[in-house]
């Protein structure tokens, strides 16, 4: 959903951005990528550090964008033009997704570098590799009807896309460093701070400079649009919303001059002014949904219309329906909603 507070961001580089193959210079050994995306979000910013390791200059990447031809073909482009004739050292993912993650192999491979992640989004890539998680196939489906999507229609695509995952992220580096929160990466001249982040992926980490002022936020803060926040079949009673609200709280601990670099959309200050806009979006949509089963019992399916004011095509339908499930699950869990299993083998929720 667009903002619709979004005048109280301002955006630094005005309309500015990357050509494709190209980068822009945000702060001196700092520079801006985006790489396109197969999705109706059609983007991913991806960031280049300057960087030095064991006495060698070099750079390190910040996420990596899916792995196809394209995106390697602009990723030729970028080392052959804008790397000052210096090698990649290190390649650095904020989580398993596979627009971040999906080109991790093929670049490790390439530069023989070092490959920072956390242990959580590590191992549940390399697992979602050789499968799926939550994003399709047979046990995806059947979770969702369990929410009310019965069409079959939807429920044969959802099956069918069992490799889904491994088409975008087909190899995961074989070894990795472990990211932290707390921990301090030196790079180049500066001190990045990992502050893990929770709701949106099992362990997201973002990257603070304080001596830049510069926050690498991945997906937890996004300027126009709010980030995700899905149940998936494989974590079924999950509360990731509750997570995901701990977790932006934390980030207003950061100046609020702070100039974030977020993975879609563009360079942006305020923000506090934005982790206020996302906490009450999630407020106001636990007061919708609330108040729509307190009328009488809801399924996940049944409140998309309510939650999504648009039409969603079936990759949208898939997260907005982990979303639906999120927001009931935050509800019940807190003793808001109880939840009852029908005999048509739906979950419904009621007010207490």
């Amino acid at each position: 959903m667009a903002n619709p507070r979004e005048s109280e961001l301002h955006y630094p580089l005005g309309d500015a951005l990357p050509a494709p193959g190209g980068v822009l210079e945000i702060a001196p050994g700092l520079r801006w990528v985006r790489m396109g995306l197969p999705f109706a979000l059609d983007h991913i910013n991806l960031w280049l550090l300057r960087d030095e390791i064991d006495g060698r200059p070099g750079w390190s990447i910040v996420d990596c964008g899916v792995a196809n031809e394209a995106t390697q073909a602009l990723w030729e482009q970028v080392f052959a033009e804008h790397l000052d004739g210096l090698p990649v050292l290190r390649v650095i993912v904020t989580h398993f997704h596979p627009d971040h993650i999906g080109l991790a192999a093929w670049l490790v491979d390439k530069w023989q570098c070092r490959f920072s992640i956390s242990a959580t989004d590590f191992n549940l890539a390399r697992l979602a590799s050789g499968s799926t998680v939550g994003m399709g196939g047979q046990t995806a489906a059947a979770f969702f009807a369990s929410h009310g999507l019965t069409d079959e229609d939807s429920l044969a695509k959802i099956r069918a896309r069992s490799s889904y995952y491994p088409s975008m992220v087909p190899a995961v580096p074989s070894r990795f460093h472990r990211l932290m929160n707390g921990n301090t990466l030196r790079i180049g001249e500066h001190d990045w701070v990992c502050i893990a982040g929770y709701g949106h992926a099992p362990e997201h980490i973002s990257l603070h400079c304080p001596g830049l002022g510069v926050l690498i936020s991945g997906d937890m803060v996004l300027p126009r649009i709010s980030t995700n926040v899905s149940v998936v079949d494989v974590e079924p009673e999950a509360d990731p919303l509750k997570l995901y609200l701990n977790s932006i709280a934390e980030m207003l601990k950061l100046p609020g001059e702070t100039l974030v670099l977020p993975s879609h959309g563009k360079p942006f200050t305020g923000l506090h002014a934005r982790v206020d806009q996302l906490q009450e979006h999630h407020r106001e949509r636990l007061d919708d949904v609330l108040a729509a089963c307190a009328t009488k019992p809801c399924h996940a399916a049944e409140l998309l219309e309510l939650l999504f004011k648009r039409k969603l095509d079936l990759h949208q339908t898939t997260f907005a329906m982990g979303e639906s499930v999120a927001h009931l699950n935050a509800l019940w869990l807190a003793g808001q909603l109880k939840r009852k299993l029908d005999a048509d083998g739906i979950y419904r929720f009621s007010a207490v």
